[in-house]
């Protein structure tokens, strides 16, 4: 068993499993996962009991040695510091909050953060906001989901998983003594069939036209869409190009901002560079600046609700940014004829079992290439209705 003071930098860097001691009986176990958890050794009534005080993820060092110098205090009193948690009143909300600052570092984004919370306080905390955790059982987390469950099944199925989220941790920490209450509850609740809903997307023979009324337009969220059809990304990645991620013919967007978390190197065809080329100087660092900055000289990226702002504008409210990767699709598939593996490359999704794509590892760059400039001719209405890709 190791010994020696803990600290935040060891901490960070223990890997084998085992228990590492921080002296007055506080411990922290390393599982064979990886996974790090407090425990208090103490001995309550002549026996030596663990405690558990919370995962490392949720609970700091500092917390840790104040949650165990209180728990020993009671024991060596002659107290039982389990009765002494169980009297401590945790409610529901507060714990909801204290996760919530917790996982806020793990997202990609603030707005995700917000929408976890405000679901929480939307749906779970008129119920149970204000009960102390330990008092709440399944049925109380049923009461939650139930009127939500057939009408809003995406968001009830969200608001389940966060409850759980909660519960784990309370848990772990000690503050809920039984089974998490949020698991066990799909036999309980309808089933629900759920038909996939997908963006809106502009037909794909009509895209050309799309284009010329588009290019007509001045504002800067009108090249950002135009940029965005030519590449086939998403919005998020779009609106954080930096001119640091273009070279030449080609955009590499890093992986934190990718969907699935992995590098995406893009072949820009002529038309898109003449978009870059009418909206360089605009930001020194954003490739589509907006217009409004939080303070002088700091560049601030186009809002994630630009787009549809500009379709309403050119009264096209029947589609949206995200669609135009279905009108990329379509187009690859009925009118280039593309390779499936080409097509789904430009989109960055991955294709085939696991096993597949562990040998697969080309992200099939210039084949990737010449469908991107036959995509950029057929948007700028250069290549007629039909565009053949040839295949390799």
């Amino acid at each position: 068993m190791p010994r020696g003071k803990l600290t935040v930098a060891r901490i960070n860097k223990l890997t084998e499993p085992g228990r590492y001691a921080d002296g007055n009986c506080l411990f922290l176990l390393v599982t064979k996962s990886g996974a790090k958890q407090w425990v208090a050794r103490l001995t309550i009534h002549g026996k030596q009991t663990d405690l558990g005080l919370g995962g490392y993820s949720y609970t700091s060092l500092e917390e840790a040695r104040e949650d165990a110098a209180k728990l020993r205090k009671v024991a060596r009193n002659g107290g039982d510091p389990r009765l002494e948690r169980r009297r401590e009143t945790l409610t529901f909300e507060a714990a909801t909050r204290r996760v919530h600052a917790d996982l806020l570092p793990t997202w990609r984004s603030n707005g995700h953060g917000q929408r976890w919370l405000s679901s929480m306080e939307t749906y779970a905390f008129p119920r149970l906001g204000q009960r102390p955790i330990h008092t709440i059982g399944p049925a109380d987390v049923l009461s939650v989901l139930s009127p939500i469950w057939t009408e809003k099944n995406d968001t009830a199925k969200r608001v389940k998983q966060r409850i759980s989220n909660v519960f784990d941790w309370a848990k772990g920490a000690g503050h809920y003594p039984g089974e998490n209450p949020a698991n066990g509850l799909d036999k309980a609740l309808p089933s629900v069939k759920v038909c996939p809903a997908h963006m809106a997307a502009l037909p794909w023979q009509e895209l050309p036209a799309f284009m010329h009324d588009l290019s007509e337009r001045e504002a800067i969220s009108a090249r950002a869409l135009a940029f965005l059809i030519l590449t086939a990304t998403r919005s998020r990645e779009l609106r954080g190009a930096r001119w640091a991620e273009i070279d030449g013919r080609i955009w590499t967007i890093p992986a934190e901002r990718m969907k699935a978390g992995k590098e995406h190197r893009i072949p820009l065809c002529p038309l898109a560079l003449e978009v870059l080329d009418s909206v360089r100087g605009l930001g020194e660092d954003l490739v589509f600046p907006s217009i409004s900055r939080r303070r002088p000289g700091v560049e601030r990226p186009l809002s994630d609700t630009v787009f549809k702002a500009l379709m309403d504008r050119m009264q096209r409210k029947n589609i949206t940014a995200h669609g135009f990767r279905s009108t990329f699709r379509d187009w690859c598939g009925e009118s280039a004829h593309a390779d499936r593996e080409v097509a789904e490359a430009a989109l960055a999704h991955a294709v085939g079992s696991k096993v597949e794509r562990a040998y697969a590892r080309s992200d099939l760059f210039e084949r990737r290439r010449a469908l991107m400039d036959a995509w950029g001719r057929y948007c700028a209405g250069e290549a007629g209705d039909v565009v053949q890709v040839v295949r390799s």
